[in-house]
Parts: C-alpha cells; structure tokens; sequence
C-alpha cells in the first residue's frame, strides 16, 4: 500500500508545566491542535501537488504523519522550535527542515535557512519562497517548556 499525502497543514506552538518536561509537550501538542493524534514522525518531502490547507480537526487517536520539530528545556531558558518549508520552482513538490536550539527564534531562523539552502543545493534546484513556522519560549523559574512545529498530513491519496 502506497500512502501518498494530498493535503497538510502547519502548526506550532509552546507550553510550560511546573511537573515536567512530558507535560510541557502534551500541553504544546494540545495548544497545536494535534494532542489528540497518535504521531508518527516522517522525514522531509511534501508530495508532488500536495496542497495546504488551514488547520483542521482530526479524529482523536488517529495515526498522523507529520514532520515534528521539538524542544524541551527547563527554568531560565530560551527554547526554540520550528520549521522551515517550501515548493519546487520546477512543481515536483517541496521539502521541509526542522530544527531546535537552546536560543531564539531569530537564530533558529537563520540555522532553517541554512538547512533548506544545503536541502537545494544536494538536489540542484531552486526552491519557491521559503515558509517559517517556529516557536520560542522563555522557560519561567519553577518551570519546565516545550516549543514544537509540524507540518502535518491530513489527507491522502
């Protein structure tokens, strides 16, 4: 059976938890609007005419396949998560990069752009504008944080 997706979606944000870094996660997945899936971690390439959509409700316990970026970290901290996306000049798909640093969303940014520029020039093409999905947190004291980014698949074909 080939699973091709049709359809995906971005999504990122944060959260703290004063019991622990897990919780901290589950409450940024919750916020994310993806807490309810069970997620299952694929690599970096969006099909060929796989369309964006606005985030959308899913079945609670649903298998998802997304490209998840987290970072967890605990009081004192800045934390950042994100994602970097974009579509193929030539329309044979695109390509996502994700990443997570003990720093800001500015310096995660500059570390995406980086990896996607690597991505296009392994593959020798040239990619439409690049899309930024990240999160960052300034971690309370007496607190725990997680900051994530996904693009998640919702559809297939």
């Amino acid at each position: 059976m080939e699973l091709v997706p049709s359809k995906f979606f971005i999504t990122h944000s944060s959260a703290v938890s004063r019991t622990s870094d897990l919780n901290a996660f589950d409450k940024a997945l919750i916020k994310a609007g993806i807490g309810e899936q069970n997620l299952v971690s694929v690599s970096s390439v969006i099909p060929i005419g796989a369309e964006e959509i606005e985030p959308c409700e899913m079945s609670m316990g649903a298998v998802t396949h997304c490209v998840l970026a987290q970072m967890r970290g605990t009081e004192g901290e800045t934390i950042a998560a994100g994602i970097a996306y974009a579509y193929r000049k030539d329309g044979k798909g695109g390509y996502v990069a994700e990443g997570h640093i003990h720093g800001s969303a500015e310096s995660l940014k500059e570390i995406l752009s980086w990896k996607m520029d690597e991505m296009a020039k392994i593959r020798d093409l040239e990619f439409e504008e690049v899309q930024y999905a990240i999160s960052e947190l300034k971690i309370p004291m007496d607190n725990y944080g997680c900051c994530i980014a996904a693009l998640v698949f919702t559809e297939y074909r």
